[in-house]
């Protein structure tokens, strides 16, 4: 099993919590409860790693995602000490250690101002969580491994009052969508790439 991503979101924040509430199809998180997102390779593993998990601790997954090539995991609880136990339990089953997840990297950052609003209107209709208007700035951003985006989410939503409107935490790249004015736009995207920037780890091949 090859360990690609792992990160702990110290506190949920409301929008993604929301989000993560429509879209996961385990049991659902709530706000301010610590959360881990993990993905590896091959995907159908994914199962050995959350039976471990759940079996040493009491967090409760949200959402299991198996796919041919990478599998994601994400968990819960309110004590971030079940968090690091179940990080303990599913690094000792895979064999590794934390440092040889793959460090994130930013695929591509785009910002568009003014938005037209009948590009607003094609958005709004494949999110998943609030909406974004006409005339409000939009952050897009792509990143890899997938997990990460998921931390890039929670961590503009803590630095600016911004719109989450969609998190794909999977697959070949992870993908955030985010709206609001200008300025807040400029914080947050500020906050989500500087945040993937700390997380260490092996280069990718």
């Amino acid at each position: 099993m090859e360990l690609r991503a792992l990160t702990v979101l110290d506190s949920l924040q409301p929008q993604l919590t929301g989000f993560l509430q429509t879209v996961c199809s385990g049991f659902m998180p709530l706000e301010e409860e610590a959360a881990l997102f993990i993905e590896i390779a091959p995907g159908i593993a994914i199962n050995q790693l959350t039976d471990a998990a759940l079996k040493a601790t009491t967090c409760r997954p949200g959402m299991q995602i198996v796919e041919r090539a990478y599998g994601m995991l994400e968990l819960h609880n309110s004590d971030k000490g079940q968090i690091e136990a179940a990080i303990d339990a599913i690094l000792g089953q895979m064999g590794v250690k934390r440092e040889d997840r793959i460090k994130p990297k930013v695929v591509s950052s785009q910002v568009i101002n003014g938005l037209d609003g009948h590009h607003s209107q094609l958005i709004n209709r494949m999110r998943h969580g609030d909406m974004v208007m006409r005339g409000q700035t939009l952050y897009i951003l792509e990143c890899y491994p997938a997990a990460y985006a998921a931390l890039a989410a929670n961590e503009a939503e803590k630095a600016a009052n911004i719109h989450l409107m969609e998190v794909i935490s999977f697959g070949a790249v992870g993908r955030l969508w985010l709206g609001g004015n200008e300025a807040d736009i400029a914080v947050a995207a500020a906050a989500a790439e500087g945040a993937l920037k700390k997380v260490t780890g092996r280069e990718s091949k």
